[in-house]
């Protein structure tokens, strides 16, 4: 049996194998845009218009991730007054027909001197295809080790404020 040292690639050979292992892994991303950083503005795709009448529409929020559960309960609390007071129709998630599902996702993230908190309200349809993607942050002065320590009430009463004007907006628009 014999053995043979295996050489280094040249420069060519490197840049070549270098450039099929990019895009042997750009071909596995399933949206061709790159990500967007943290200081880029997204780009606002056209969302779908509502399939029924916003007299008919009804949602149901799935339960929340990313915060303490104690949070999200203030957080699910808040949204269901916000609807309320914007006429949105709201059913209980369990077992209830449902002509829109919302899945929230939030964190929250602190520095040396304020906590923010982002949040994202994905709406989909029956058929579990996203139709709409609410988004945004919100800062609030002070900070801890933990992050959600400081973010109060009425943070929480904003944000849930902000994502049912924009659920009420895009279902009745035409």
């Amino acid at each position: 049996m014999q053995f043979t040292i295996a050489r280094p690639l040249s420069g060519k050979l490197q840049l070549c194998a270098a450039m099929v292992v990019a895009l042997g892994l750009a071909a596995c991303q399933s949206d061709p845009r790159p990500p967007v950083g943290i200081t880029q503005t997204p780009t606002v795709a056209a969302t779908p218009a509502p399939s029924v009448p916003a007299s008919e529409a009804t949602f149901a929020f799935e339960p929340i991730t990313g915060m303490p559960a104690n949070r999200a309960d203030e957080l699910s609390s808040e949204l269901g007054a916000a609807a309320g007071r914007e006429g949105l129709v709201l059913v209980r998630r369990q077992n209830a027909k449902a002509t829109y599902r919302i899945n929230g996702y939030l964190s929250s993230t602190g520095d040396s001197s304020s906590t923010t908190v982002f949040y994202v309200f994905d709406i989909v349809d029956a058929n579990g295809r996203r139709v709409n993607r609410l988004q945004g942050s919100e800062t609030i002065g002070g900070t801890s080790g933990d992050p959600w320590a400081v973010v109060d009430a009425g943070t929480l009463q904003r944000i849930a404020q902000r994502a049912i004007v924009e659920i009420h907006s895009w279902v009745n628009r035409s």
